[in-house]
């Protein structure tokens, strides 16, 4: 291995699941050095062909390893190449591709798994550098489990992690107990075109306010952050009567934390909002409301693109029968149960939600349909989101083309992915990392609205 002279260096040993989770995991070592066993190209092989979302990661996975490896000969293969990440960048760390253990197969795990060669390739190479520092890196739970039984270092791979813990997560407003005034010694309010603003000046003891953000207190007062530099802080007033009567296609909001969703729904300068919140918090029929309103009655998107990440969704669609859409809604069936509560007291709920339907310009896609595509003045609702890596999230956001906004509902409490918790989620990630965007925001849902059925479960099961 190369730079025995620096003890700080580790070896990182990659696991097939860390490169699907984000196909440029080689790149995220930064000076230490990276291992991929022959067992992980091979399982990559396996997965790269077809239209499955993973397929389309392995493929990347692949070629990201075969630009770092290059022209390079075997011998450099073996001992580490370096790893250049620009043209003109310094190369930082190196990657090698490793064959499996056979020679020391009777000493390690019976290698008819696909595991158990990687954790055996990891203690050879642990017995021959006894020196050296050597890690697995596995998004799989019992993976690491078998490899730390065996004596080995095993971790998670936390790159794309920006949070300890998901309670630290913004949740779109600060409350104050009292009045949010008390604390303010200075402020200078102006009125322009039915608006009421107050420029606020800045002071070590406020919190670190974030564009987009809004300010509660118990007095009534409710506002909304459009602007903020090192200077001071712009507050837009949101009279709490007006943003609580509002009706968004017949929907007006349950609580002022839906009011608050409905304020960025509606905004047409708001180009990404995301929704967390528990079950039945009211995520779907808000931004479906919205959609609806912002397609059908002001004209400002031209359609409605829905897509959703289910475990299972990528193999099972190819197998119902009908066009993409009429596969599609069966995975869907939250939109249609959200039309049906919009138009529950109607006199023909069905002709209204079929009137809807043929009106609207919906269209149900699958993720496997999405890469490549460029959504133009589109309202995009991405469901479920909680479930996607931050690579897929990255890959669908980034199909919203000119005028097109994009919604992203999610409950980080139930995720159904294999290799995600609720710190390695794509929607925790995209959280974190839209906080202060000028033109996205996040609202953290409130209660459960649903029914006290499933208030009571939510808090009990």
């Amino acid at each position: 291995m190369p730079r025995e002279d620096q003890p700080q260096i580790k070896t990182y040993v990659v696991d097939t699941n860390v490169l699907i989770h984000d196909p440029t995991a080689v790149l995220s070592f930064e000076e230490h050095h990276v291992v991929i066993p022959m067992t992980v190209l091979e399982e990559l092989d396996q997965l790269k062909n077809g239209k499955q979302a993973v397929a389309a990661d392995c493929r990347q996975a692949i070629r990201t390893i075969d630009r770092l490896i290059g022209d390079a000969d075997p011998h450099d293969i073996d001992n580490g190449v370096p790893i250049r990440r620009g043209e003109k960048s310094e190369p930082l760390g190196t990657v090698s591709i490793a064959m499996g253990a056979q020679d020391d197969a009777e000493h390690g795990l019976p290698d008819h798994l696909a595991d158990n060669r990687i954790i055996n390739l990891l203690a050879q190479l642990q017995r021959q550098h006894s020196e050296k520092t050597i890690i697995l890196v596995s998004k799989d739970i019992n993976m690491r489990l078998k490899a730390r039984g065996c004596g080995l270092e095993a971790q998670d791979y936390q790159t794309d992690q920006l949070v300890d813990d998901v309670r630290y997560l913004p949740t779109g407003y600060h409350e104050f107990e009292g009045s949010f005034w008390d604390d303010i010694e200075k402020v200078e309010t102006v009125q322009r075109a039915g608006i009421t603003e107050h420029l606020i000046p800045r002071n070590e003891a406020m919190p670190a306010y974030q564009i987009n953000e809004f300010i509660l207190d118990q007095q009534g007062f409710i506002g909304r952050i459009t602007e903020t530099d090192s200077e001071r802080i712009v507050v837009k007033d949101l009279f709490q009567d007006d943003l609580m009567h509002q009706q968004v296609w017949g929907l007006s909001p349950r609580d002022v934390y839906q009011g608050l969703a409905l304020e960025l729904l509606m905004d047409p300068d708001v180009h990404l909002v995301n929704l967390t919140g528990s079950a039945g918090s009211g995520k779907t029929i808000l931004a479906l409301a919205a959609a609806i309103e912002l397609t059908v009655a002001s004209k400002t998107y031209k359609r409605i693109i829905t897509t959703r990440s289910t475990q299972g969704l990528d193999e099972d669609i190819g197998f119902l029968p009908g066009s993409e859409s009429e596969k599609m809604e069966p995975w869907l069936g939250a939109i249609v149960d959200n039309l049906e509560a919009l138009h529950e007291d109607d006199e023909n709920m069905t002709s209204s939600v079929d009137y809807i339907l043929s009106k609207v310009p919906m269209q149900f896609k699958s993720l496997n349909y999405i890469r490549g595509r460029s959504f133009q003045h589109s309202l995009i609702i991405i469901d479920e989101s909680q479930n996607l890596t931050p690579h897929q999230l990255k890959t669908i956001i980034t199909r919203a083309g000119t005028g097109s906004k994009v919604v992203c509902l999610g409950n980080l409490s139930q995720i159904d992915t294999a290799y995600l918790n609720s710190l390695s989620s794509g929607l925790t990630y995209m959280t974190e990392r839209f906080k202060g965007f000028k033109h996205g925001g996040h609202i953290h849902l409130q209660g459960v609205p649903r029914s006290p059925l499933a208030e009571y479960a939510e808090e009990h099961l």
